[in-house]
Protein backbone atom coordinates (compact mmCIF):
# COMPACT_ATOMS: atom_id res chain seq x y z
CA UNK A 1 0.00 0.00 0.00
CA UNK A 2 1.40 3.39 -0.93
CA UNK A 3 2.04 6.04 1.69
CA UNK A 4 -0.60 8.79 1.26
CA UNK A 5 1.75 11.30 2.87
CA UNK A 6 3.09 14.00 0.58
CA UNK A 7 6.77 13.25 -0.16
CA UNK A 8 7.91 16.75 0.69
CA UNK A 9 6.14 18.10 3.75
CA UNK A 10 7.64 21.40 4.89
CA UNK A 11 6.86 23.10 8.20
CA UNK A 12 7.14 26.89 7.95
CA UNK A 13 8.07 28.29 11.36
CA UNK A 14 8.64 32.02 11.59
CA UNK A 15 9.01 33.50 15.04
CA UNK A 16 9.22 37.00 16.44
CA UNK A 17 10.76 35.55 19.64
CA UNK A 18 12.92 38.13 21.37
CA UNK A 19 15.02 36.14 22.36
CA UNK A 20 14.27 32.58 21.16
CA UNK A 21 14.04 30.21 24.14
CA UNK A 22 14.38 26.58 25.15
CA UNK A 23 10.67 26.33 24.32
CA UNK A 24 11.36 27.26 20.70
CA UNK A 25 14.12 24.67 20.62
CA UNK A 26 11.68 22.00 21.84
CA UNK A 27 9.23 23.01 19.09
CA UNK A 28 11.93 22.87 16.41
CA UNK A 29 13.04 19.44 17.58
CA UNK A 30 9.43 18.16 17.48
CA UNK A 31 8.85 19.62 14.01
CA UNK A 32 12.05 18.01 12.70
CA UNK A 33 10.71 14.61 13.78
CA UNK A 34 7.29 15.14 12.19
CA UNK A 35 8.10 16.89 8.89
CA UNK A 36 10.53 16.24 6.06
CA UNK A 37 11.95 19.75 6.37
CA UNK A 38 11.58 22.60 8.83
CA UNK A 39 12.11 26.11 7.50
CA UNK A 40 12.75 28.78 10.12
CA UNK A 41 13.14 32.55 10.10
CA UNK A 42 13.06 35.46 12.52
CA UNK A 43 10.26 37.91 11.81
CA UNK A 44 8.89 41.24 12.86
CA UNK A 45 5.33 40.88 14.09
CA UNK A 46 3.37 44.02 13.09
CA UNK A 47 1.29 43.58 16.28
CA UNK A 48 4.39 43.85 18.53
CA UNK A 49 7.26 46.21 19.16
CA UNK A 50 10.66 44.56 19.05
CA UNK A 51 13.58 45.42 21.29
CA UNK A 52 16.26 43.48 19.45
CA UNK A 53 17.19 43.94 15.76
CA UNK A 54 16.16 41.19 13.36
CA UNK A 55 19.75 40.16 12.56
CA UNK A 56 20.45 39.34 16.24
CA UNK A 57 17.22 37.34 16.56
CA UNK A 58 18.12 35.47 13.37
CA UNK A 59 21.63 34.73 14.70
CA UNK A 60 20.14 33.36 17.93
CA UNK A 61 17.75 31.11 15.96
CA UNK A 62 20.71 29.72 14.04
CA UNK A 63 22.43 28.90 17.35
CA UNK A 64 19.29 27.03 18.52
CA UNK A 65 19.14 25.11 15.24
CA UNK A 66 22.82 24.14 15.35
CA UNK A 67 22.36 22.67 18.84
CA UNK A 68 19.65 20.20 17.75
CA UNK A 69 19.95 19.69 14.01
CA UNK A 70 21.08 16.07 14.15
CA UNK A 71 18.51 15.21 11.46
CA UNK A 72 19.92 17.98 9.25
CA UNK A 73 16.42 18.93 8.16
CA UNK A 74 16.04 22.27 9.99
CA UNK A 75 17.10 25.25 7.87
CA UNK A 76 17.27 28.98 8.55
CA UNK A 77 15.85 31.05 5.68
CA UNK A 78 16.18 34.75 6.61
CA UNK A 79 15.02 35.67 3.10
CA UNK A 80 11.51 34.48 4.04
CA UNK A 81 11.24 37.08 6.78
CA UNK A 82 8.45 39.59 6.17
CA UNK A 83 5.96 41.26 8.52
CA UNK A 84 3.23 39.83 6.27
CA UNK A 85 2.92 36.05 6.35
CA UNK A 86 1.10 36.16 3.02
CA UNK A 87 4.30 37.47 1.38
CA UNK A 88 6.41 34.85 3.18
CA UNK A 89 4.19 32.02 1.91
CA UNK A 90 4.30 33.41 -1.64
CA UNK A 91 8.12 33.30 -1.48
CA UNK A 92 8.08 29.79 0.00
CA UNK A 93 5.89 28.60 -2.88
CA UNK A 94 8.48 29.83 -5.39
CA UNK A 95 11.28 28.04 -3.49
CA UNK A 96 9.35 24.76 -3.07
CA UNK A 97 6.59 24.71 -5.71
CA UNK A 98 5.83 21.00 -5.27
CA UNK A 99 5.87 20.88 -1.48
CA UNK A 100 3.00 20.59 0.96
CA UNK A 101 3.42 23.67 3.17
CA UNK A 102 2.29 23.79 6.79
CA UNK A 103 2.30 27.12 8.58
CA UNK A 104 3.20 26.71 12.27
CA UNK A 105 1.79 29.19 14.79
CA UNK A 106 1.47 29.37 18.57
CA UNK A 107 -1.99 29.08 20.11
CA UNK A 108 -1.53 32.68 21.34
CA UNK A 109 -1.87 33.84 17.70
CA UNK A 110 -5.06 31.98 16.79
CA UNK A 111 -7.43 34.81 17.73
CA UNK A 112 -5.17 37.33 15.96
CA UNK A 113 -5.25 35.39 12.67
CA UNK A 114 -8.44 36.97 11.24
CA UNK A 115 -6.66 40.36 11.36
CA UNK A 116 -3.68 39.15 9.30
CA UNK A 117 -3.07 40.61 5.87
CA UNK A 118 -5.01 38.78 3.10
CA UNK A 119 -5.80 35.93 5.48
CA UNK A 120 -8.71 34.65 3.34
CA UNK A 121 -6.25 34.16 0.45
CA UNK A 122 -3.44 32.85 2.65
CA UNK A 123 -5.20 30.02 4.48
CA UNK A 124 -6.25 27.93 1.44
CA UNK A 125 -2.58 27.83 0.34
CA UNK A 126 -1.27 26.16 3.51
CA UNK A 127 -2.15 23.70 6.21
CA UNK A 128 -2.07 25.11 9.72
CA UNK A 129 -0.35 23.55 12.73
CA UNK A 130 -1.09 25.11 16.12
CA UNK A 131 1.48 24.74 18.90
CA UNK A 132 -0.23 24.82 22.32
CA UNK A 133 1.03 27.55 24.65
CA UNK A 134 0.26 27.69 28.37
CA UNK A 135 -2.50 30.19 29.09
CA UNK A 136 -3.79 30.17 25.50
CA UNK A 137 -6.29 27.33 25.13
CA UNK A 138 -7.50 26.60 21.61
CA UNK A 139 -11.18 27.38 21.18
CA UNK A 140 -13.04 24.86 18.95
CA UNK A 141 -15.06 27.73 17.43
CA UNK A 142 -11.82 29.39 16.28
CA UNK A 143 -10.68 26.13 14.67
CA UNK A 144 -14.03 25.79 12.92
CA UNK A 145 -13.74 29.35 11.61
CA UNK A 146 -10.27 28.69 10.21
CA UNK A 147 -11.40 25.45 8.58
CA UNK A 148 -14.30 27.30 6.95
CA UNK A 149 -11.73 29.67 5.44
CA UNK A 150 -10.25 26.75 3.53
CA UNK A 151 -7.37 25.33 5.54
CA UNK A 152 -6.76 22.07 7.37
CA UNK A 153 -5.96 22.65 11.05
CA UNK A 154 -4.00 20.35 13.35
CA UNK A 155 -2.90 20.85 16.95
CA UNK A 156 0.58 19.60 17.80
CA UNK A 157 0.77 16.85 20.38
CA UNK A 158 3.52 18.69 22.18
CA UNK A 159 4.10 20.05 25.67
CA UNK A 160 6.62 22.83 25.18
CA UNK A 161 8.30 24.12 28.37
CA UNK A 162 6.42 26.93 30.06
CA UNK A 163 9.14 29.51 29.45
CA UNK A 164 8.81 32.86 27.79
CA UNK A 165 10.93 35.44 26.01
CA UNK A 166 9.04 38.13 27.92
CA UNK A 167 10.15 36.70 31.29
CA UNK A 168 13.75 36.98 30.17
CA UNK A 169 13.40 40.48 28.68
CA UNK A 170 11.57 41.90 31.69
CA UNK A 171 13.20 40.07 34.60
CA UNK A 172 16.30 38.35 33.28
CA UNK A 173 14.78 34.90 33.93
CA UNK A 174 17.57 32.78 32.41
CA UNK A 175 15.75 29.43 32.82
CA UNK A 176 14.05 30.31 29.52
CA UNK A 177 17.37 30.27 27.66
CA UNK A 178 19.79 27.65 26.44
CA UNK A 179 23.41 28.35 27.54
CA UNK A 180 24.67 29.19 24.01
CA UNK A 181 21.88 31.78 23.61
CA UNK A 182 22.71 33.26 27.01
CA UNK A 183 26.38 33.47 25.96
CA UNK A 184 25.43 35.24 22.72
CA UNK A 185 23.26 37.76 24.59
CA UNK A 186 26.09 38.62 26.98
CA UNK A 187 28.66 38.81 24.21
CA UNK A 188 26.50 41.15 22.12
CA UNK A 189 25.26 43.08 25.20
CA UNK A 190 21.58 42.72 24.29
CA UNK A 191 18.62 43.60 26.53
CA UNK A 192 18.50 46.64 28.76
CA UNK A 193 17.97 44.91 32.13
CA UNK A 194 21.56 43.64 32.01
CA UNK A 195 22.85 47.18 32.48
CA UNK A 196 21.38 47.20 35.96
CA UNK A 197 22.97 43.89 37.00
Amino acid sequence: MSNPRHPNRIALFGTSADPPTAGHQTILNWLSQNYDSVVVWASNNPFKTHQTPLEHRSAMLLILIEEINWRHNIHLYPELSNPRTFTTVEKAQTFWPDAELTLVIGSDLVQQLPQWYRIAELLPQVQLLIIPRPGYPVNPADIEGLTEMGTQVAIADLDAPSVSSTAYRERGDTQALTPPIEDYIHREQLYAWQDAV
